[in-house]
């Protein structure tokens, strides 16, 4: 049975389906990340569940996503219902005992949960133009964006500060393609009406202040359990490309934000993706190499991340390889692609001499799975089929009465429902708009007061004589900027200057906060 170095996963199975023996998780090894796959109905929730449950009580905090709403019983006490029991009693867990447990409900959209936002700085250029599925040209132009941004100190919180700096550089077009190569007016017309859609859709309520501390996800009770992070994404379903965005913004900010820990007896977060695919899907090759290259170093930061999908195939193999810990649950093979599906997910198992393991992967009935975790000094254990063990929190879903109770006596409330518009991008180039037709009106109409006939020869085309008969030069005719030019430059050097040159950002092209 798992004691308070492991998780209680379930129990293996002999070949009579008699019971074998405890299957558990290693806590020193939940950090080597992990895999949880299967045909829908098949028990990747219940899996899913079971794993929080057993990283909370370890006292690890954890965030995972939602997508059907069933996962947010977790939050309330289990019930005894005969089947459950059953199941406690197959798999030897004695005393089978119910439990609530620490949730932070939070929501893109504010409806279930506490809001989450991320500034557009943050975000950064890379995960934007994902977000958007720019083409390369207006990638480009993206980074240029976020490159001006940065030189001229403007701040980049919300959409607004974003179409407010795209706009500028559309007027400022010829400039800058002399500096940074050709940026057309069509491009940026093209990421502004990309970026009205994702305003419709709803990105405009992630984009702005106050941001997510990274702190409030890695809390802990006063009875050392770790609070379990769960996101409403029925929702921000129906923008599937936020929701990637903004998990993989997530994974960035807890790699540049959390310090080297090494191999931690137990993690320091743990990490669900469901719905996994959906973060590889049409993605540039840029972006998975990165994103393996977070998940491969992500491990010494104390951070598990533990992906949840219908088919091992949907994970890109330099990821997949990286993923110690696995649940298989039951895969169909229908069609040649469903096919390889169970030969490759038969494959990344160490074999068992007592059965075929792609036979057993598509005969798994609901709540089985083939199971391997990692053994002492990091070996992958040999797969077992396996019964897993009930939740102890409850099974299915909560009433918005019971939600609502739960987010009111948060420990996060208050802190993120109240929008902060401070001055930004947006305001800062319209300040400097109007202070540049100040400006010129101003010129304007000095030009119009000196303006008048004159006639050659009659004092009025030579300077007025300077004390001791000597006249004053004659002033140089010139290609000089307007004086509304000169006032633009004056404040973009001032602000460049001091503000430009302290811009660091990450692996993922994110904002490195505190850096």
């Amino acid at each position: 049975m798992a004691d308070d170095t492991s998780i209680f996963i379930g129990a293996s199975r002999k070949t009579d389906d008699s019971y074998q023996k405890a299957e558990e998780l290693l806590l020193r090894y939940g950090n080597r990340h992990g895999l949880i796959t299967g045909a829908t109905g098949t028990g990747k929730t219940v899996s899913l569940q079971i794993l929080a449950e057993g990283f909370s009580n370890a006292g690890v905090p954890v965030f995972c996503a939602d997508i059907k709403g069933d996962l947010s019983g977790i939050a309330m006490m289990g019930e005894a219902k005969d089947f459950l029991v059953k199941r406690a009693e197959q798999v030897r867990l004695d005393p089978y005992q119910f439990q609530e447990f620490p949730v932070i409900f939070w929501d893109l959209f504010g409806e279930q949960g506490h809001p989450i936002r991320a500034t557009i700085s943050e975000m950064g250029p890379l995960l934007l133009s994902r977000l958007m599925d720019l083409s390369e040209a207006q990638e480009g132009i993206m980074n240029i964006a976020f490159r001006i941004a940065d030189e001229e100190g403007l701040l980049l919180l919300d959409l607004k500060d974003l179409q407010a700096l795209l706009a500028n550089i559309a007027e400022r077009a010829d400039e800058l393609s002399a500096r940074y190569g050709n940026v057309t007016r069509p491009s940026v017309g093209a990421i502004q009406r990309t970026l009205l859609v994702l305003e419709q859709q709803g990105a405009a309520n992630f984009f702005g202040e106050p941001a997510l501390r990274i702190a409030d996800l890695m809390r802990t009770t006063r009875d050392g359990r770790g609070a379990i992070s769960v996101l409403a994404a029925d929702k921000l379903m129906m923008n599937p490309r936020l929701y990637a965005t903004f998990l993989l913004w997530l994974m960035s900010e807890l790699f540049e934000e959390l310090p080297e820990v090494g191999d931690p007896d137990k993690p320091k977060l743990v990490f669900f993706f469901d719905e996994a695919h959906l973060l590889f899907d049409e993605a540039p090759k840029v972006l998975i190499d990165r994103v393996e290259q977070v998940v491969r170093l992500i491990r010494s930061k104390g951070v598990g991340v533990y992906f949840v999908t219908q088919n091992p195939l949907d994970i890109p193999e330099k990821v997949l390889a990286q993923l110690g810990n696995r649940v298989q649950h039951a895969l169909r093979a229908y069609t040649p692609r469903e096919q390889q599906a169970v030969r490759t997910a038969a494959d990344t198992f160490r074999p068992n001499p007592d059965f075929d393991c792609a036979t057993a992967i598509t005969q798994l009935a609901t709540g089985q799975a083939l199971v391997s975790t990692l053994e002492d000094k990091g070996v992958p254990a040999m797969v077992q089929r396996t019964l897993i063990r009930p939740p102890s929190s409850r099974l299915g879903t909560i009433t918005p009465e019971e939600r609502r109770k739960i987010i009111a006596g948060s420990p996060v409330a208050g802190q993120y429902d109240q929008v902060i518009d401070r001055e930004s991008a947006f305001e800062m180039l319209q300040k400097k708009a109007q202070q540049a037709q100040a400006a010129e009106a101003q010129a304007q109409q000095a030009d119009t007061g000196r303006s008048r006939w004159t006639i050659p020869g009659f004092g009025n085309d030579d300077p007025p004589p300077q004390p001791g008969g000597r006249r004053a030069p004659a002033p140089r005719s010139s290609n000089r900027q307007t004086v509304a030019e000169a006032a633009i430059k004056s404040v973009v050097r001032s602000v460049g200057s001091s503000v430009g040159r302290a811009i660091v950002r990450g692996i993922l092209g994110s904002l490195a906060r505190g850096r």
